[in-house]
């Protein structure tokens, strides 16, 4: 999963706004978005190469995800970053190999995998964790970005997501999934004056520097809209692409929860 935006308690109906691109190499193989066996808990992707996901919910209506720190020094024989977020919205009551998620486990087992961002939620707040710095932060009422780098990063693409984000938002009562969905698929990338200097050669930086990612080998694989109301009930869109940019089908889940709250 490469950027998030959300937005908190920004709308009247809608507690809790999330979307979400996944950016993988298309030769990765992938499950659609679906409900779990055993339990139907967790609501997600699969990746069929490690096992693990990017991004999800459960039953209970807790979301969590993933995105990868950009760095050139990957460790081998490291943890799934993916299992990171199975781990925060698995029940504690359902598999005993799932381990609770909380900022003092991230602290003392991070270093068991590849740098990452984590959102995840404990007690109707969501929190990212960010590997590198070992910190954890308290996601607020308002707008916010995450990509490869800190969360809320000035990255031209962050900055243009979470702006026309917020600037939809104010503007209607009524949220329209294709709205989101269309500025979840800018392809605009940034002027080289503009791009993050994250290690990677010009070429690549301009590729990834759009908030929807077009390449034949590497891009976006995925668009996840998730809207939580009032009541705690879920809707949870999910559209597929394939190397060309092109749409291969969308699903939609719900999730009648019975826990109503409000993001704190």
């Amino acid at each position: 999963m490469c950027i998030l935006f959300f937005a908190i308690e920004s709308h009247p109906q809608y507690p809790l706004i999330v979307c979400a691109n996944r950016d993988e190499f298309h030769h990765r193989a992938t499950q659609p978005a679906q409900f779990w066996p055993p339990d139907q808990n967790i609501l997600a992707g699969k990746d069929l190469q490690a096992g693990g996901t990017w991004l999800g919910v459960n039953q209970a209506g807790q979301f969590a995800g993933l995105t990868n720190l950009r760095t050139q020094n990957l460790q081998d024989g490291v943890r799934s970053r993916g299992e990171l977020v199975i781990n925060a919205l698995a029940s504690p009551l359902s598999v005993t190999n799932h381990l609770p998620i909380t900022s003092q486990w991230l602290q003392e087992h991070s270093h068991n995998y590849n740098p990452f961002n984590l959102i995840f939620e404990h007690e109707h707040i969501l929190h990212c964790f960010n590997s590198r710095s070992a910190a954890t932060k308290k996601l607020t009422q308002g707008f916010h970005a995450v990509c490869n780098g800190d969360m809320d990063d000035v990255w031209p693409k962050m900055a243009l997501g979470q702006q026309a984000l917020q600037s939809y938002i104010a503007q209607t009562d009524n949220i329209s999934i294709n709205e989101l969905q269309r500025f979840m698929q800018d392809t605009t990338q940034a002027t080289d004056n503009l791009l993050p200097n994250t290690g990677l050669d010009l070429e690549w930086e301009r590729h990834l520097s759009s908030i929807f990612i077009q390449h034949p080998q590497y891009g976006t694989r995925s668009t996840t809209i998730i809207l939580k109301d009032t009541h705690g009930h879920i809707d949870f869109y999910e559209t597929r692409f394939d190397s060309k940019g092109r749409n291969l089908g969308q699903q939609h889940f719900q999730i009648e929860s019975n826990h109503p709250n409000k993001m704190r």
